[in-house]
């Protein structure tokens, strides 16, 4: 009897302390739940920011590589349209006798280049719309179709002459700032946005002073290095300072070069039927 009340009375009080502890260790648990998920949270935040902050820095970066080379090519050529005489004088390969020609150009889709030395190649004329290049001979009905990456005499393609920016048929990467002497070059790598581009890659080193352009690297489509230039010769032209010259030499063949020298270079309207098929047909 007297054990059976012990036990009862062990029972009455026994429980009510097991379901209070029950009931405590329900609410940390609860409470280490929430301060979990509360955590979690906080992390996916911080991982979203993250992100989020990656994404903007590298659409900055893009930017600014846009930005840098669309100012490298205005100090290169005007926006407007205008027309420029350009002497090409090579040396170390077959052709050492000077070429001259006068081009005319509206954007950088409307590009005429009229042969004007040699005598034997006087009247030949190009016609590039967009990156479709023709060239007009005389006495020769039809035209002939061209790419901007065929040669046209010594290191100078086609499209050395005929596209006078780099903005739209590269894009641009900023991969590091080099010291030079005592110059700070911004570098950047050129991707051609398609395959009738004049090349497939670029390395090309602008002066972050003033965003004048210091030397370039032209990659072939296999990315063999092909050739290189440096631009100098900077003087008024063209309503401000450009580069006059421009020095190529073949990466392959060792002492070949060719020397590009702009000259009386205007601003001036050019009327669209100048770079028409038919209205050059005429002229030839």
């Amino acid at each position: 009897m007297f054990m059976t009340e012990l036990c009862t009375t062990h029972r009455t009080l026994t429980i009510p302390r097991l379901q209070q502890t029950l009931m405590r260790l329900g609410r940390v648990m609860l409470l280490t739940a929430m301060l979990y998920s509360v955590l979690c949270g906080l992390h996916s935040i911080g991982s979203s920011s993250s992100v989020i902050s990656t994404a903007a820095a590298a659409e900055n970066e893009d930017e600014l590589a846009k930005s840098i080379l669309e100012k490298a090519d205005l100090i290169r050529f005007p926006k407007e349209s205008f027309q420029v005489d350009v002497t090409v004088t090579s040396s170390g390969g077959d052709s050492t006798e000077p070429h001259k020609y006068r081009i005319y150009s509206k954007g950088n889709e409307n590009t005429v280049v009229q042969i004007v030395e040699p005598a034997a190649d006087r009247g030949q004329t190009m016609l590039m719309k967009g990156r479709d290049l023709w060239v007009f001979m005389p006495n020769v009905s039809q035209a002939v179709r061209l790419s901007l990456a065929q040669r046209l005499t010594g290191q100078v393609a086609n499209g050395d002459l005929a596209r006078a920016n780099f903005s739209g048929d590269y894009q641009p990467r900023l991969v590091r700032t080099e010291r030079i002497g005592n110059e700070d070059m911004q570098v950047l790598e050129l991707i051609a946005v398609d395959k009738g581009v004049t090349y497939r890659r670029v390395m090309y080193w602008v002066r972050k002073s003033n965003d004048y352009p210091y030397k370039a690297e032209f990659y072939s489509m296999s990315d063999r290095l092909l050739k290189t230039c440096r631009y100098d010769g900077f003087k008024q032209m063209g309503g401000r300072v450009r580069p006059t010259r421009m020095v190529m030499e073949d990466a392959l063949k060792g002492g070949e070069k060719s020397v590009l020298e702009y000259d009386a270079m205007q601003l001036r309207e050019l009327p669209d039927k100048l770079f028409n098929k038919d209205f050059l047909k005429k002229l030839n």
